[in-house]
């Protein structure tokens, strides 16, 4: 695909402005939204090769990080903030793959509890180790672009209640 001669959001700010007010937020949501589109999509190309999509990637990694390497799926949903459906369908993948395994909570018989295996242990540090020579997907910018990046992006998910 040949690159455009123009920035199309530029332009679509441009006739945004003719008809409604917003345009600074609405170029900044759209340009927001865009770059997520071009960043997962990188993800997922990077992570490819390991059998992951970046959801499956940040499931197993989240694993990691907890305490015994395994945690309830609904606790998992709730901080992957995806729904419980979700979750579900990305675990059975990761099970199928050999990176999970689903057990009964030993103290909750309702609630399923998703482990890590060895597989799953070398899978994140084979795909962190990709991911980070990439600059997982934000390599046109530097580390204090994105640390300012960070920053501003902070008070909307503040506000979201995200923490």
């Amino acid at each position: 695909m040949r690159p455009l001669d123009f920035d199309p959001i530029d332009e679509a700010a441009r006739q945004w402005g003719l008809r409604w007010e917003g345009v600074p937020a609405m170029h900044a949501v759209t340009s927001l939204m865009r770059v997520q589109q071009l960043v997962l999509n990188q993800l997922d190309t990077t992570l490819k090769p390991h059998g992951l999509s970046f959801a499956r990637y940040e499931a197993l990694v989240l694993l990691v990080f907890s305490s015994h390497g395994s945690l309830p799926l609904g606790k998992m949903g709730e901080r992957l903030q995806v729904h419980p459906t979700s979750i579900t369908s990305i675990m059975a993948r990761l099970e199928a793959s050999g990176h999970v395994v689903r057990r009964r909570h030993p103290d909750d018989g309702r609630a399923v509890l998703a482990e890590i295996t060895d597989s799953g242990r070398a899978v994140v540090e084979a795909a962190t180790a990709d991911l980070v020579a990439s600059g997982f997907a934000l390599d046109a910018l530097g580390e204090d672009d994105l640390v300012r990046v960070s920053e501003l992006l902070r008070p909307i998910r503040k506000a979201a209640d995200e923490f």
